[in-house]
């Protein structure tokens, strides 16, 4: 924890890259909180021809072209997953982890997850299922832990938690080569839901049964509802108004999270849009 920022920017995608970009050319000291190839949405885009300016560009050059831009302006992304955010009044404390930061103001550019819960999920969740494995997993030290990445960035947290667990099973949701320590076992397939009685105690697969104490699902990004107690949901994405203010004072959504269409335009305009209103938010302040 060091300095309390004026601004804190969840989400690396084109909504968090562009509130970025526009509060730090107003001399914003922002944290913005990503990952290492900004956006897995972007950079596995086909050709995309209605970005205006940029005719027929693939996805990756795409993400190629933010990644010079905020480089440029000497933007330098933190890569740790917020899983919890609090509103404490006078600002907001981001929980990453065993860290903790502190902003005067957040704007939320989490992108959708476009994978419902399993069954079981929300049931269990916070009895033997969890979206944060540094935060819980001592909790358990010693047991059997279940995680499921849905992207390579989950490769360091089951790499910290097998120092703790007895047995790690790892169920990646993506093809790679693993950069996983070799006492975690590496289990393909599809999972299909969380089975338990007052806590999570299996993981059922579609081809096999995972038998755990804790399961561990690391998302790209937690589900709104999940990261902001009290936070306003409608329909799934995050309500907001036309200044991208979200019912909470100081806390502000763009891009895919706030609603369709799921645009990339849209949402740079909306990370746009959020950035200039926590600017003048943070004035009257």
């Amino acid at each position: 924890m060091g300095d309390r920022y004026d601004v804190a920017i969840v989400g690396s995608g084109p909504a968090g890259l562009s509130a970025a970009v526009n509060c730090k050319i107003r001399n914003k000291n922002i944290i913005i909180f990503g990952q290492k190839n900004l956006s897995n949405k972007v950079c596995k885009a086909p050709l995309i021809n209605n970005y205006l300016g940029l005719l027929d560009i693939v996805g990756e050059e795409l993400n190629n072209r933010f990644q010079e831009h905020i480089d440029k302006m000497g933007i330098q992304l933190t890569y740790e997953r917020i899983n919890t955010i609090y509103s404490m009044g006078e600002y907001f404390a981001l929980m990453a982890g065993n860290n903790m930061y502190e902003a005067n103001t957040v704007i939320l550019a989490t992108g959708i997850e476009f994978t419902s819960p399993l069954p079981g999920e929300m049931e269990f969740l916070g009895r033997g299922v969890g979206y944060c494995a540094t935060c819980d997993a001592p909790l358990y030290r010693g047991k059997t832990m279940t995680i499921v990445g849905y992207s390579s960035e989950a490769e360091e947290d089951a790499n910290f938690v097998s120092e703790l667990a007895s047995n790690v099973h790892y169920v990646p949701m993506y093809s790679n080569e693993y950069k996983l320590n070799p006492k975690i076992e590496i289990v393909t397939g599809k999972p299909v839901k969380i089975e338990g009685n007052e806590h999570a105690e299996k993981l059922i697969l579609e081809n096999k049964e995972l038998i755990t104490d804790v399961i561990f699902l690391l998302k790209d990004s937690v589900p709104p509802e999940q990261l902001v107690p009290g936070l306003k949901i409608e329909e799934g994405h995050i309500e907001v108004n036309r200044r991208m203010e979200t019912n909470i004072a100081g806390l502000y959504a763009a891009g895919d999270c706030t609603g369709k269409p799921y645009q990339y335009m849209k949402s740079a305009g909306e990370g746009q849009v959020a950035a200039l209103n926590v600017v003048t938010y943070l004035s009257k302040k």
